[in-house]
C-alpha cells in the first residue's frame, strides 16, 4: 500500500489543500507534500491525526476493500436463450443484492415461468411490444412506454399475446430468478 497516494486521494475527496490539511493537524505544508510523495513516513500518532482530519480511522484506512463494480457492459450480462424468450441478467451475481434487474425478450404467444408468491416487489418497464401481467387471478395489459409495479404476494407471470416480440426490463426485489 502506498500511504502517501491514499492520503492525497482522501485529501482531495475532502476538497482540502495541502496547507489546509497541514493546519488542521498542526503540521507544515511541506511535510504533507513529502508524505503524499512518499518521501517521508508519519509516526502512528501523526497518521492518526491526519486521518482524523480526513474523516477516517486507521482501521478504515488500512482495510483492503475491493472496489465495488458500478458499471456493467453487455459482455458482463448473463444470457439464457430458449425458444420462447431471451433473458439477460444485467448485473452478474445480483442474487446477493437487494434487487435483480433483467432484460427480457418474450416471443409472440409465449409466457414466462410462473413465479410463486414470495416476499418482495416486482417492477417492469416495457421497451417494445405489449405484455399481459398475470397476478393471481387478475390480468393487466402493459404496452411500450408503460411500467408495472406490484407486491409479489400472489403467483405471477408475464404473457405476450401479440404476434411480435415484446421487450421489457424486469426488476425483482429481492432476487428470485
Amino acid at each position: 500500500m502506498v500511504i502517501g497516494d491514499k492520503i492525497k486521494r482522501l485529501r482531495l475527496q475532502c476538497n482540502l489543500t495541502q496547507e489546509e490539511l497541514a493546519n488542521r493537524c498542526e503540521l507544515t505544508k511541506g511535510y504533507i507534500s513529502q508524505l503524499e510523495n512518499d518521501l517521508t513516513s508519519p509516526s502512528i500518532a501523526t497518521l492518526i491525526d491526519i486521518l482524523s482530519a480526513l474523516g477516517t480511522s486507521l482501521n478504515e484506512f488500512f482495510s483492503e476493500e475491493q472496489e465495488e463494480k458500478i458499471v456493467f457492459k453487455e459482455n458482463d450480462f448473463i444470457e439464457k436463450i430458449t425458444e420462447k424468450s431471451t433473458l439477460n441478467w444485467l448485473v452478474p451475481n445480483a442474487q446477493k443484492n437487494v434487487m435483480e434487474p433483467m432484460l427480457i425478450e418474450l416471443a409472440p404467444s409465449a409466457v414466462t415461468e410462473e413465479d410463486v408468491p414470495h416476499e418482495g416487489e416486482e417492477f417492469g418497464y416495457v421497451l417494445s411490444g405489449e405484455i399481459v401481467i398475470h397476478l393471481g387471478s387478475k390480468r393487466h395489459a402493459c404496452k411500450k412506454g408503460e411500467s408495472f409495479y406490484f407486491t409479489a404476494d400472489k403467483s405471477h407471470f408475464i404473457e405476450n399475446k401479440k404476434d411480435k416480440t415484446a421487450k421489457f426490463l424486469w426488476i425483482s426485489s429481492p432476487p428470485t430468478f
